[in-house]
């Protein structure tokens, strides 16, 4: 956990000087510390201004998505009892693309700039209250029919937002696969609080929640007889991880598999129990998401890559890494 605060904390300075524009790191010092107050020098030019007003609002929310996308598919992965779940398995993101598609192709801006966070909030809530309806229709209420639930909305809201790309402004459709495919570029003072929220909702509900997690780890019939409802805390986490996922969709877009991932590299350094675990998830997805939006801004220059891009391709290579071992 040192080693990932300290990668936090080098990758930060990085991602702030490294860009279309190079800026060298004593002059982003300078101007961190006089924007914090502690420092007296004017870093002369627009280089201030491009350190405190573009670029820190984009670092402090690659942290926040990073390490809430990290957290939520630790518990989603320990309630379901399955190793592959993460957002994207239960149609949180495909309800958020779709809310944010539906706004870029037919309604438009009609709400200034907090028109597409609202859209892609309310499509990801949709889809999660589609999915728990779904599942109290049917008799039981296992982890497996919350996954096939959540795979069926997935694909119904994937339909929709395919059909609202075709039927709408073909004029967006660049907007639209940038925005589908995830990035920082929407980052400012004004939205970084919502990534916080988002973040800060599921950390806190991890944490206070941790030892009735851990008893997951034993079994359900385990979890009950230590008096853990099980049923009960596994809709309940699935609608937080929803209500955070939907936060973090609408300010960052859809980006895939480190929900996935981070839990599986950090079991390894911080065992299976949740108190470490979740620390450790959102240390490491904070450093996973900065390193992918650093590489997503400098590979092909002055173009910026949608950060999917990048995470995707890692995730790619670690389910393959993951099936060899297995195999193995």
């Amino acid at each position: 956990m040192t080693a990932g605060a300290a990668a936090i904390a080098a990758l930060a300075l990085l991602s702030i000087a490294y860009g279309s524009t190079v800026i060298a790191l004593s002059d982003v010092i300078a101007a961190l510390g006089h924007a914090a107050g502690v420092a007296a020098d004017i870093v002369p030019g627009p280089v201030g201004k491009i350190v405190v007003d573009l670029r820190l609002p984009r670092t402090i929310m690659a942290i926040c998505v990073g390490a809430g996308l990290g957290v939520i598919g630790a518990l989603l992965q320990t309630v379901t009892r399955n190793d592959l779940a993460d957002p994207f398995l239960f149609g949180l993101p495909s309800g958020a693309a779709a809310g944010a598609v539906s706004v870029i192709t037919i309604f438009g801006d009609h709400f200034g700039i907090w028109t597409l966070p609202v859209a892609a909030f309310t499509g990801g809530i949709l889809a999660a209250g589609i999915v728990l309806l779904l599942v109290s229709r049917v008799r039981g209420q296992g982890p497996e029919r919350l996954i096939l639930a959540g795979l069926a909305v997935s694909f119904m809201f994937t339909a929709l937002t395919n059909y609202l790309v075709f039927a709408g402004d073909q004029r967006a459709a660049h907007s639209v696969l940038f925005w589908t495919m995830g990035g920082l570029g929407l980052a400012r003072w004004d939205n970084v609080g919502l990534a916080a929220l988002g973040a800060g909702t599921i950390l806190v509900f991890g944490l206070w929640n941790h030892r009735r997690l851990d008893a997951f780890l034993a079994g359900e019939n385990a979890a009950e007889t230590l008096g853990v409802p099980v049923a009960r805390m596994r809709r309940t986490t699935f609608f937080v991880a929803a209500f955070s996922t939907a936060i973090l969709v609408s300010v960052a877009g859809v980006i895939g598999f480190v929900g996935l991932m981070i839990p599986h590299l950090s079991r390894p350094l911080a065992g299976p129990l949740h108190l470490r675990l979740i620390a450790s998830c959102a240390l490491f997805g904070a450093v996973l998401l900065l390193a992918s939006d650093l590489l997503a801004r400098t590979l092909l220059p002055p173009q910026e890559l949608p950060i999917g891009i990048i995470t995707s391709s890692v995730g790619a290579f670690f389910v393959v890494t993951m099936l060899i071992r297995n195999r193995s």
